[in-house]
């Protein structure tokens, strides 16, 4: 339990950051997680419900000091794609459903945890992860375009919803229009000019305000409604085991994205203010967190990285800045339902889209262009694989193009034959180089990948290659193996073909810089014993000193 040990071993100074930190962050996520509530389809005060347990919760196992993890925008929506296919054909209640699902991200997780699988969220890389993000953020806009319209949108597709939005202009609620853009223009005019100020509570502050002094309800201006009295009670959701398998299936591709975001933001700011967090413990923590939500009547959680950034912001130093948020979040639901319950809808929709647009990462696109072409084509097709698909369906091409790309990277690495350059000391890929230069009859290569099945092929094709382009004979092959840190054996049968062939035409074959572990397992395959132990060089000059004595051999 670190959040416990960190909490145990509290300093009286990081009191004030954490106190201010956590007041300022509670008013920050009310409305937000009631605008999240809202778009996983469960109702605004169960968004509030789920961010109680996984405040506690998180504080005990969570192995960073910073993160805010509850309801977010991600798996919000996630939440709904995968429960609004379920409930034609299901007895059970939207809520039931929800809780359910939470329960069951909260198994995939423990169960990740247990097997130590949190390497898996590396499978997602940024790229991926940038494009994907993008795509979640539209279809966040298209669900809330009804909302902050007053215009019925049919379609639960994002082209479609656009679609209606666009040719029902001429049907827009003037009043629920004019509001959700004056708190658009509010959200966004504050976070420019006072970027810690909780902008999501003074908006929808200001919104009820409206609401109450010009009475749009009854202009038909759509408003919370009432709030059930209490706090949300103990309560195992079930359903029918004909529901198990769609859900378990959404569980964990809200999983795998929660915690992606969840372990990305912990790193982000242990880096930013020097500590260390533990993967497996994040796992672990993100999955007690999600069975706490699920046995509490919420839904599907993760971490906040705008809730974090306020944090930070302001000075948090440990999670009591969340226990204080939990505390304020509690007195809110039990004294201040009636103010909660004028908060407008089409204010909790302005929100929602404010924070789609954190997602969409132009700048972050445009510098993916510049670096790799690929890269960016690769973040486009996640884009639009989530606008085209069923967002689960997403998180599957996503993981699924992550992997198609590190394959691509391993099958044909980059390479280089190694050569001397005037007045720079020692060896340089010539391709690098004008002026770089071969020692002649001797090829020095590199292949920067570990040789596996996926690339063995590919290697030899592009040794051989290196030999053929040598205007002298070729009387020595030395494979430099710093980047080799293993081969399976599909390579293991391609090193032992390689050394024959280059035997037929004469050429000695020799390793240099090779690791203790590839070292034994050249000698379980038997290649060691084929290459010869006088041919393993532990540096580049002793294999070019045993080329240059060959003569005297």
């Amino acid at each position: 339990m670190p959040g416990l040990h960190r909490l145990r071993a509290y300093r009286r100074d990081w009191l004030r950051g954490d106190v201010l930190a956590g007041v300022t962050v509670a008013a920050y996520l009310i409305p937000q997680c009631m605008a999240y509530g809202e778009l996983a389809g469960v109702g605004p005060v169960a968004g509030l419900w789920a961010i109680l347990p996984p405040m506690l919760i998180y504080a005990v196992l969570g192995s960073s000091p910073q993160l805010s993890v509850g309801p977010e925008s991600t798996t919000a929506v996630m939440t709904a794609a995968a429960i609004a296919p379920l409930l034609a054909s299901s007895p059970q209640s939207y809520p039931t459903l929800a809780a359910l699902l939470a329960l069951l991200v909260g198994l995939v997780c423990i169960a990740g945890s247990l097997l130590r699988l949190g390497f898996l969220a590396n499978l997602l890389s940024k790229p991926i992860l940038i494009g994907y993000m993008a795509g979640v953020a539209l279809i966040m806009i298209g669900g809330q375009l009804g909302k902050i319209s007053g215009v019925a949108i049919q379609s639960d597709n994002v082209f479609g919803q656009f679609g209606e939005f666009f040719s029902q202009l001429d049907q827009i609620h003037r009043p629920t229009f004019l509001l959700s853009l004056l708190v658009l223009a509010f959200l966004f005019g504050i976070q420019r000019r006072w970027r810690t100020a909780p902008g999501p509570l003074l908006a929808v502050l200001l919104a009820t305000t409206a609401v109450a002094l010009l009475d749009l309800e009854r202009q038909g201006l759509a408003v919370v409604g009432e709030i059930p009295a209490g706090l949300p009670h103990l309560a195992l959701p079930l359903a029918s085991l004909s529901e198990l398998p769609a859900l378990l299936g959404a569980a964990v591709g809200i999983a795998v994205v929660g915690y992606s975001d969840n372990v990305l933001t912990a790193r982000a700011f242990a880096t930013r203010n020097g500590y260390e967090i533990n993967a497996n413990q994040e796992l672990l923590a993100l999955g007690a967190a999600n069975l706490g939500t699920g046995l509490m009547q919420g839904f599907p959680v993760s971490s906040s990285g705008s809730r974090t950034v306020i944090g930070d912001s302001l000075g948090s130093k440990s999670q009591l800045f969340s226990l204080v948020a939990f505390g304020v979040v509690i007195v809110v639901l039990l004294f201040l339902r009636p103010l909660l319950a004028l908060f407008p809808k089409a204010a909790l929709g302005a929100i929602v889209i404010y924070a789609a647009t954190k997602l969409i990462e132009i700048p972050e696109l445009k510098r993916l262009r510049r670096f790799r072409q690929s890269e960016f084509l690769l973040a486009i097709a996640t884009l639009f694989g989530v606008l085209l698909t069923d967002i689960l369906v997403g998180v599957a091409i996503a993981v699924g193009l992550s992997v198609i790309d590190l394959f691509a990277r391993i099958t044909r690495p980059h390479d280089a034959v190694l050569g001397t350059v005037p007045d720079v000391p020692g060896l340089h890929d010539i391709d690098d180089w004008p002026g770089a230069t071969t020692i002649p009859g001797l090829v020095i290569y590199r292949y920067d990948a570990p040789l596996c099945f996926a690339n063995a092929e590919d290697f030899k094709q592009r040794a051989l290659g290196a030999i053929a382009a040598e205007r002298v004979p070729v009387e020595w092959f030395v494979l430099n193996t710093e980047a080799i840190a293993e081969i399976d054996i599909t390579a293991a049968d391609m090193l032992s073909e390689f050394c024959d062939e280059l035997a037929s035409r004469h050429i000695t074959f020799a390793l240099a810089r090779v690791k203790q572990d590839l070292y034994a397992q050249l000698r379980r395959s038997g290649l060691l014993e084929k290459i010869g132990t006088d041919r393993i060089y532990l540096t580049l000059h002793t294999a070019i000193a045993g080329f240059e004595g060959r003569k005297s051999r």
